[in-house]
């Protein structure tokens, strides 16, 4: 059972909501997520692009860009390398879209996950080299590629490093010693020596800042349009890498949102509807788990390299076509996923592993593309961190999806001997392996283990007790200036006790959705909504009141059953009406 907290964090909310004219509630709500400074609440309400951090201050960014403006002048070729995901397939772009625009003579390639694996390799290099191309620009890969960008330095090539992931390390007398690649520039905001003050960007607002810097030295054609349309291609990054919406990330998804409603780029406008969202206000949420799969799923079962034509698209018809295709192989492999989800929970309860306190699952017959999405879905399951191996052409592939409180990047640096390869952040973690050390790694990132029970437990934040008499049109049009709501900025919890519902009714065309009338403690009479486990919910609510009382009510009988529940109110248009909706969020 989960546990309930009300934050109780102090603060003069009336004064906070007279000076920046809010209700007390957001100013609540705003010291609940620690901004609390003038300048901190100001941006969270109101900030906009002459807000985001100057991209020189980023270390290496006057390296890299005048050695690009360099090569630019001198026409030599110039490859971009990025990854097989969304951030990849994103920052790819960014980089070509802004180094075209500046006369670049330059390519991109996108490795092969089951081929080339993730960043940078031998081959790479070699292909690089055997094509003549005389500076290689990494995204959203290379910090831990340190041989490699040796190699391509000693067969004579220039090489810049973009990106985000941790910085590799070796522990030396209880010291850790970090490992750069020897490259002509690392721009990565995680390197200890960069001023940089927001750490924690993904790999597509890294490219954004260097093709920012970039067109401040060489003024290209149409350079505000072109930073427009990579501002929201930054955004869908961000939100597809799961970066927190705090701070910077924060105001770039923000407006990133507002651009996609009327998007400059052919293939994200396709994308938007084929998956039917055109004309809808775009969220966070829309990035995240409808259009975002859709361009991830072509480096998890084809080529990336179709996301990166659909970005390029110029023309409508091209787009649109890509954009179906992708959607159908999103489609495919939301079927795969369930399949290896399936086989993924036989395994561990056939191997009684419920108890262990990090989960190690290897399915040697699952695509490895898929690895990271099962781990996802089994942390949610089981509230653990989640290792999901496979077996690839070389060797076994896995991916790991984290818990709070749980630096995966970190714990794996602790049995790292039992790698290939591996490389990540605190939430997610790629790797690779001999099979013969499964066994071995699922024991020691065990034993190396430091989460506590405590550590497990479910914990549901109330922003406020707030009574829903309290709800209007004006409080919850008000609440949308927190949006964008995401990880770190997760929508605000309401609670609310002794809530009666009186009948109920199952919508949906998958018969999963609940809608309910409920009365308040004051007898006021509102309409509920539940998008969750409505099996669970039910079976629940049948433990409170009885089957038969369960049965009446989805029959569309009156009863009575009492919950405490916690809530977020919205607006229901219907017909030209507009009504205040509560969804039902979580209950006991």
């Amino acid at each position: 059972m989960a546990q309930w907290f009300i934050s109780a964090k102090k603060a003069d909310f009336n004064k906070i909501a007279k000076k920046y004219n809010i209700d007390p509630v957001l100013a609540r709500i705003l010291r609940n997520r620690d901004v609390i400074e003038e300048e901190e609440i100001r941006k969270y309400l109101k900030g906009g692009r002459q807000d985001l951090y100057a991209p020189d201050l980023l270390k290496d960014m006057d390296k890299a860009v005048k050695l690009l403006c360099r090569k630019i002048k001198e026409g030599e070729s110039i490859r971009v390398i990025g990854d097989y995901d969304a951030d990849g397939i994103c920052s790819s772009y960014i980089l070509l879209r802004g180094l075209v625009a500046c006369g670049g003579n330059v390519d991109t390639v996108i490795p092969h996950r089951i081929k080339d694996g993730y960043g940078l390799n031998d081959s790479l290099i070699e292909e690089a080299h055997s094509d003549g191309i005389d500076t290689i620009v990494t995204c959203d890969n290379g910090i831990a590629a340190a041989p490699q960008v040796a190699y391509a330095k000693e067969l004579g090539m220039s090489v810049i490093v973009t990106d985000h992931h941790e910085i590799p390390y070796e522990e030396e007398n209880g010291k850790r010693v970090y490992i750069l690649p020897e490259a002509d520039a690392v721009v990565n905001p995680k390197q200890e020596e960069c001023v940089y003050p927001y750490k924690n960007i993904c790999g597509g607002v890294v490219a954004y800042k260097v093709v920012q810097s970039l067109f401040s030295s060489l003024h290209p054609e149409n350079e505000m349009e072109i930073i427009e349309e990579l501002l929201e291609i930054a955004a869908f990054a961000t939100v597809c890498d799961v970066m927190e919406l705090r701070d910077e990330n924060r105001i770039i998804v923000k407006c990133g949102l507002e651009n996609m409603q009327h998007t400059r780029n052919q293939g994200l406008k396709a994308l938007i509807e084929v998956c039917g969202l055109e004309g809808k206000m775009l969220s966070a949420y829309h990035i995240g788990f409808v259009l975002g799969p859709c361009i991830n799923a072509t480096g998890r079962l084809d080529t990336a390299g179709r996301a990166l034509c659909l970005l390029n698209s110029r023309s409508r018809s091209e787009a649109v076509q890509i954009a179906a295709e992708l959607k159908d192989l999103n489609d495919s492999r939301k079927e795969m996923t369930l399949k290896g989800t399936g086989e993924a929970m036989e395994c561990i309860e056939k191997n009684d592993w419920k108890e262990d306190k990090v989960l190690v699952v290897y399915l040697p017959e699952c695509h490895e593309s898929l690895a990271g999405i099962i781990a996802g879905r089994l942390r949610e399951k089981y509230g653990r961190p989640v290792f999901v191996l496979t077996r690839g052409e070389d060797g076994v592939k896995g991916s790991g999806r984290s818990i709070e409180g749980y630096h995966m990047y970190e714990e794996m640096t602790a049995c790292k001997e039992y790698f290939t390869k591996y490389g990540g952040h605190k939430m997610a973690a790629g790797l690779s392996m001999e099979e013969e050390n499964v066994e071995s790694f699922r024991r020691k990132i065990n034993e190396v283990c430091r989460l506590t029970e405590e550590d497990y437990e479910e914990k549901v934040h109330i922003d406020a007790a707030m009574p829903f008499s309290y709800l209007s049109k004006e409080l919850i049009g008000e609440l949308e200036l927190l949006e964008p709501f995401g990880v770190g900025n997760s929508k605000p919890v309401f609670a609310q006790k002794n809530v009666h519902i009186i009948n109920a009714r199952v919508m949906g065309k998958n018969q999963n959705v609940g809608k309910y009338r409920i009365h308040d403690e004051e007898g006021g009479s509102y309409e509920m909504v539940y998008f969750g486990d409505l099996e669970r919910f039910h079976e629940f609510l049948a433990v409170q009141a009885g089957k038969g009382n369960v049965m009446r009510m989805l029959e569309g009988a009156a009863v009575d059953i009492t919950i405490s529940m916690t809530y977020y109110p919205s607006i229901n248009s219907y017909a030209g009406r507009e009504s205040i909706q509560i969804v039902l969020q979580n209950y006991k």
